[in-house]
């Protein structure tokens, strides 16, 4: 369906110290949460291959049910179960997949009140862009969430309806495209998430550089925006 961008492209850091007092500066801190927030998206990124997998075989089950004619309908109400198994296993990875961006989200907080802190006026504008920029893409994941959640649920409807003999191809018809009219929201909202991901990950790098921290990155590759329709 769709391959979301993360923020875990920091691979080293080799930190200059910016105060010869033996605690951390308050730059250093931001760092560490920022990288925390990174940290926390780990669960995350592992969603991501099992959620495109289950897409596909979902969208192989219901190939082979418009494949078939009503005189195959027990096979139609067979897959049309399994289909709605697999669906419930796709919300059971978006619900571990929000809960990460959440707890990501917790730990940016943290480094949003630090650099509300700074008293260089340059790395604390740079700072508030960064906060901005964040924040738009943490609304972007809520907004693509609710999106999704409301796909599988108008999906899971579809399959139920498959497993009535007596249901109108008019009344089907009107569910699909409810279904890829949801999709289309899926498929904005990821998009601009991915755009947000791309402008953070520039922010940060500008934002360590200007603190005049070393440090050696390693961008992640561009997602796809493809999304499987009915």
């Amino acid at each position: 369906m769709r391959r979301v961008q993360t923020i875990g492209f920091i691979l080293v850091i080799c930190l200059i110290l910016l105060a010869s007092c033996s605690g951390k500066s308050t730059e250093e801190k931001i760092h560490s949460q920022l990288e925390e927030a990174v940290n926390k998206e780990e669960v995350f990124e592992e969603q991501q291959e099992p959620i495109t997998d289950l897409e596909k075989k979902e969208q192989e089950l219901y190939n082979q049910i418009i494949d078939l004619s009503m005189d195959d309908f027990d096979k139609i109400k067979n897959l049309s179960e399994k289909a709605i198994s697999v669906i419930n296993e796709r919300s059971d990875k978006i619900a571990t997949e929000k809960e990460s961006m959440e707890s990501s989200k917790e730990e940016f907080k943290k480094a949003e009140e630090l650099i509300g802190k700074l008293e260089d006026s340059k790395l604390k504008k740079k700072g508030q862009e960064l906060v901005e920029v964040m924040n738009n893409r943490y609304d972007a994941y809520s907004k693509l969430n609710k999106a999704y959640n409301t796909s599988l649920k108008l999906e899971k409807e579809m399959y139920k309806m498959l497993q009535k003999e007596d249901v109108e191809q008019q009344e089907l018809t009107k569910k699909i495209e409810k279904i890829n009219q949801s999709y289309e929201k899926v498929l904005n909202y990821n998009k601009k998430f991915n755009e947000y991901t791309v402008e953070y990950n520039a922010i940060k790098k500008d934002f360590y550089e200007l603190a005049e921290m070393n440090v050696n990155y390693e961008d992640n590759p561009a997602g796809d925006d493809s999304a499987e329709k009915k």
